[in-house]
């Protein structure tokens, strides 16, 4: 998965999130790639076209986020990390450039990797259509959703949305059934520990913005469910050709692999905000 903003501790499953995150960049000003030095400038010789930070960063995106990397390297994957193979062919790493770019966009809302003619901040419509809405009086609030997959149809109390495909459904990354989880924690009663007095505090009534964010997520769904035909396609290529070996790629220095110094202006500002020591 990927994020836009920085990762809260508990932003996925519980017991992932910001702790295990891989920032692009090694700085707040975005100017220092968090890629081995050099690997880039080898990437770009050999594939005859300029590899920046972020070309990268797309392309592993496409690798890591088909469910065939999985079942391919199921075994190789019992050693923790990504283990990415990175394609000689020029043209099968632009293409997973490309599909990578979509998806970044996609999974940030819109946000990141905008294609050109497309608005900053929003996503395809897709096929979803909100068929009877929910209302938003505070006896209406939903209590339960169910789906119905012969009709294609999700009941969120006593709203329909649909259709929904059986695969927009069931999308899960590693095991989190997202559309569940999302509708599981905007339910009258919640969903999760409660840790704090917080926790209790609890929306009063349904809302149309939350109808809208409902669609917008079968939406990014949809779209990536359509997507996952190429990006299997994609990675069988890409294993089939040739790809780099270890030994053709620098090695991260014990610097590079460390997290990187914090400048002045950031030490001040944890110091004001008491996050130092």
């Amino acid at each position: 998965m990927v994020a836009a903003d920085v990762p809260d501790l508990h932003q996925f499953r519980g017991s992932f999130g910001g702790k295990d995150a891989i920032p692009l960049w090694r700085d707040a000003a975005a100017t220092q790639p968090n890629v081995t030095a050099g690997l880039l400038d080898r990437l770009s010789a050999d594939l005859g076209r300029t590899v920046a930070a972020e070309d990268l960063f797309a392309y592993c995106y496409a690798v890591l986020a088909t469910p065939r990397y999985v079942e391919r390297f199921s075994e190789e994957l019992t050693i923790p990390g990504p283990h990415v193979p990175i394609t000689r062919d020029a043209a099968l790493f632009e293409r997973a450039v490309g599909l990578g770019c979509r998806l970044i966009w996609l999974h940030t809302y819109g946000t990141r990797m905008v294609p050109a003619g497309e608005r900053p901040g929003t996503v395809p419509q897709g096929r979803a259509r909100a068929m009877t809405g929910i209302r938003t009086t505070p006896d209406a609030y939903p209590e339960r959703f169910e789906y119905d997959a012969a009709s294609r149809t999700l009941r969120v109390g006593a709203g329909t949305f649909g259709p929904v495909e059986p695969e927009v459904w069931s999308f899960s990354i590693s095991g989190l059934e997202v559309v569940k989880s999302w509708l599981s924690y905007r339910m009258r009663g919640g969903a999760g520990r409660r840790s704090s007095p917080l926790d209790e505090i609890r929306p009063e009534r349904w809302t149309a913005e939350l109808t809208g964010e409902l669609l917008e997520l079968l939406w990014v769904l949809e779209a990536t469910v359509d997507l996952l035909p190429d990006l299997a396609t994609n990675l069988d290529a890409i294993v089939r050709g040739p790809i780099f070996v270890a030994g053709d790629v620098p090695t991260p220095s014990p610097s590079e692999r460390r997290p990187p110094e914090a400048s002045d202006d950031e030490s001040d500002a944890q110091r004001t905000l008491g996050l130092e020591g």
